[in-house]
């Protein structure tokens, strides 16, 4: 039954790739291109015939099982880790575009555990172009021979991934660059390998109807687009550059215009090991807390300040940069994958945070209902805090054993649909979002960053996105006044922390209680206000 239902998935995934290789030009470049697609025909089937396994498997052994009973969620565990394993396999086996889904999939906080744990294995290696192609590209980019351009270039890249390598070269001045090369016919591979995944989607919804993958796949087909046209990398390099030109800890390559192209990014050599890479930080005596710190501030700032955000931290692409004496600089590296916040989103999202921070479970819901998704907004604290609404614990610390057997219980009772519900309601910006906090949560638990640092930093992050109006002044006087006002802010939200968090851990401590201090908590706030 299964082989039967898998041939004419087969055929489809080879038709598919037969009309686009029809389609494709003529000559050595037409041959180039036919040749990506031969390849990626051999993907798709291998592809398909993964997941009809995956299918069959989830269809097969939770037949018969009731969905409320402990049985069927022991075996829905045992399903999801075989399937991710499978996954795993196939990403691995198909290489480029796939790596990246399954990096991209891994670092959604709302995917299975089972998934995300085993696909965050997967590494963004590739084995190296030859040099002659990279060379071809080059040269093609700027009608000139290379050594014409560089005085010296590495044939041996320093790093290889799914869409392009980077080589060391130099400048017939003497200066350093970094230069990242596409590999030729990315554009036609990218093009059959997400015309495969969204047909496996809509195949998996239409056998399994509450799972849907439109949302998560649409947003990853336009963060590879970005990826894939370096002059967008470059200007977005320069505008983070612009808006931390005031932080010294962090460090944004130069791009040298004259050599960048779609294909081809010439930037400044920086010098730095991976951001967690803990054996250096010790031989270099740098604090591996005071990184998570600054690490933090920088992508808290990105987020709640500027709306524009890096939607790739992994340790690869940020760099720590020793400058003696224990301090440092944050190299940030890769800038093709950014999301620029809405700005009303930016704002709620601001004030999601602060009333994370105090458990406002109105405000918590009526941001919900603005975000778009209703009765699902009571999980929000449990997302981003670690928490629940009715969470007794103090700030970063972890559930008491009640609550967490009561969250558990609450989460076993969510069918596929619901959280398919909360998935698509979720605004795009979302997406960006969960990702880079997944990442970035990694990275922090790597370096022994405590939890509550992050929560926080986030939280004076929001109350400074508040402050920070568009269209604001920039001046110094502005600039000073906006710090004074965020600090007081920030100050004044620390101590009703403190107050709440003491009056959770005493004997009879009433809701009435903190709900008057939330109170006089927003008085303050108005008064505050009418001050400044």
């Amino acid at each position: 039954m299964l082989r039967r239902r898998r041939a004419p998935l087969l055929l489809a995934a080879a038709a598919a790739g037969a009309a686009l290789v029809a389609a494709s030009p003529s000559g050595e470049n037409g041959r180039s291109v036919a040749s990506a697609l031969h390849h990626g025909v051999a993907r798709s089937s291998r592809a398909v015939y993964t997941i009809g396994f995956v299918v069959a498997d989830y269809k097969y052994s939770l037949r018969g099982l009731d969905a409320r009973s402990a049985d069927y969620r022991v075996k829905l565990s045992e399903v999801h880790l075989r399937s991710a394993k499978k996954l795993l396999k196939l990403c691995e086996a198909n290489g480029g575009f796939y790596v990246k889904a399954g990096q991209y999939v891994s670092s959604l906080r709302q995917v299975p555990k089972e998934y995300s744990s085993t696909l965050s294995r997967l590494q963004d290696q590739a084995t190296p172009s030859k040099f002659h192609d990279i060379k071809a590209v080059i040269e093609q980019n700027f009608g000139k021979e290379l050594y014409d351009i560089f005085l010296e270039f590495d044939e041996q890249p320093i790093a290889a991934a799914s869409i392009a390598q980077v080589h060391r070269g130099r400048l017939h001045n003497n200066q350093d660059v970094a230069v990242k090369v596409q590999y030729p016919g990315l554009e036609q591979r990218m093009k059959i390998d997400i015309m495969t995944m969204s047909f496996l989607s809509k195949t998996v919804s239409w056998v399994f109807p509450d799972y849907k993958f439109d949302r998560i796949l649409i947003e990853f087909e336009k963060s590879m687009t970005m990826e894939l046209d370096f002059t967008r990398e470059a200007k977005n390099s320069e505008r983070t550059a612009s808006c931390f030109r005031k932080n010294s800890v962090v460090k944004v390559p130069y791009v040298f215009w004259q050599l960048t192209t779609r294909e081809v990014l010439t930037m400044e050599f920086c010098y730095g090991h991976k951001v967690n890479d803990l054996d250096f930080l010790r031989k270099t005596d740098i604090s591996p807390t005071k990184v998570a710190k600054a690490l933090i501030e920088l992508f808290g700032e990105m987020i709640f300040v500027h709306g524009f955000v890096h939607g790739d931290p992994h340790p690869g692409n940020i760099l720590v940069s020793p400058q003696g004496h224990g301090k440092f600089s944050l190299v940030l590296l890769d800038h093709g994958i950014y999301r620029e916040l809405d700005q009303k989103f930016r704002l709620d999202y601001c004030q999601l945070w602060k009333a994370l921070i105090l458990l406002d479970a109105n405000k918590i819901q009526e941001l919900g209902e603005q975000f778009g998704v209703g009765k699902y907004a009571k999980y929000f604290p449990v997302i981003f805090t670690g928490r629940t609404i009715e969470s007794k614990s103090a700030l970063g610390t972890q559930m008491s054993g009640e609550e967490q057997r009561r969250l558990k219980e609450e989460l076993n009772s969510l069918g596929m649909d619901d959280i398919s519900s909360f998935m698509e309601s979720l605004p795009p910006d979302f997406y960006v979002i969960l990702r880079t906090d997944g990442l970035l949560r990694s990275i922090l638990g790597n370096l022994g960053s405590p939890r509550h640092v992050r929560l926080l930093t986030y939280a004076k992050c929001a109350i400074h996105g508040l402050e920070k109006q568009p269209k604001m002044e920039s001046g110094a006087i502005s600039s000073m006044f906006l710090n004074v006002k965020t600090n007081v802010s920030y100050l004044r939200l620390r101590v009703i922390i403190e107050i709440v968090g003491l009056l959770a851990k005493a004997d009879g401590a009433k809701q009435k209680v903190v709900n008057k201090l939330r109170q006089m908590l927003q008085e303050i706030s108005q008064g505050f206000h009418l001050l400044m």
